[in-house]
């Protein structure tokens, strides 16, 4: 109800769910006393089973299917205490939590408070824990099986939507398992990613690179400089337009870490690397963002998972050796 300025909405709700629970109430009340009127049509005799002794049956005059009738009596008594236990409770449970519109209730309770006082619990639980890795190395934590362990559900509950269960990333998200770092790899800029988030952005240099032809002589000179297969001859041409990327690629095209640009030399891709997805990038331009969690989570949490990324590396590591 926060979102609402007016207090239209909060009389509105207020109304709507007292008058529907009393609406119930009178609906049980009159199904318990109101018998339907009968006409003389609608008294049935039905027979005992030797048809000596007949008794009569009264029935509200609905039939179905030539001989499925609808008998004339109140809901059994005990089916209708239930419904209003039911709306007992319901009153009751409206008394003591927030429902009537802004109304918070005599308890006070709050879902905001709730989840404080989790978080609470769990720092009182697991601080002296993380306390203790914050004071090793990030290579013996990564050793550490426990150490891992947390980090590792930590990953796979808040990074793995995006950088997927393995993390070797997904189309626009990195690959988290090799050596090739956007901003870098070491532990303080592992940190900062987590707690202040990235915000990569490339514009679109159609415009700079002049027309649709220089974007695809580019494109095959970005693609030759990695290895892939490239039209040799639109890789010359693309080679002398390159100077507009050089600005955050670097003249050898290795990338800058400071602005988040990546190596154009290898054959890492974070879109795909064929020559239509990069003429795509360079049209449009790419717009990342990786949200930060400097205030989602403790800074206790973030240092553990951020140890976390480099056991994940060696993780990976091992798994293809074993492969």
């Amino acid at each position: 109800m926060a979102d609402f300025t007016n207090d239209f909405w909060n009389i509105y709700v207020t109304v709507l769910t007292v008058l529907g629970i009393a609406g119930c109430g009178v609906l049980l009340w009159s199904q318990s006393v109101h018998r339907v009127r009968l006409s003389a049509d609608s008294v049935s005799a039905e027979s005992s089973g030797s048809g000596a002794m007949a008794r009569q049956v009264e029935t509200t005059g609905h039939v179905w299917d030539d001989d499925l009738t609808e008998l004339n009596t109140p809901m059994p008594r005990w089916w209708m205490w239930l419904f209003y236990i039911t709306i007992v409770f319901g009153l009751v449970y409206l008394l003591l939590y927030p429902g009537l519109g802004t109304y918070a209730g005599k308890l006070g309770w709050k879902s905001s408070g709730a989840y404080q006082e989790e978080l609470q619990k769990a720092d009182a639980e697991y601080g002296p824990l993380f306390a203790k890795y914050l004071q090793q190395d990030l290579k013996v934590v990564a050793a550490e099986p426990q150490a891992h362990a947390i980090g590792e559900r930590l990953f796979l509950t808040y990074c793995a939507q995006c950088h997927g269960s393995d993390a070797r990333g997904n189309k626009g998200f990195p690959n988290l398992t090799d050596k090739d770092w956007l901003y870098g790899g070491e532990p303080d800029v592992i940190k900062t990613t987590i707690l202040h988030g990235r915000n990569g952005q490339m514009p679109s240099m159609a415009a700079a690179l002049g027309s649709d032809k220089d974007v695809e002589n580019v494109a095959h000179y970005v693609l030759n400089l990695s290895g892939s297969t490239a039209d040799p001859i639109k890789t010359v041409f693309g080679k002398a337009k390159f100077g507009a990327c050089a600005a955050c690629h670097g003249a050898d095209a290795h990338g800058t870490q400071a602005l988040g640009a990546p190596n154009l030399t290898d054959k890492i891709w974070l879109y795909g690397g064929s020559a239509e997805t990069v003429m795509e990038t360079i049209r449009k331009g790419r717009n990342n963002t990786m949200p930060a969690f400097e205030d989602f989570w403790a800074r206790r949490r973030c240092m553990c998972s951020r140890r976390m990324c480099g056991a994940c590396r060696m993780t990976q590591r091992r798994w293809r050796k074993s492969n």
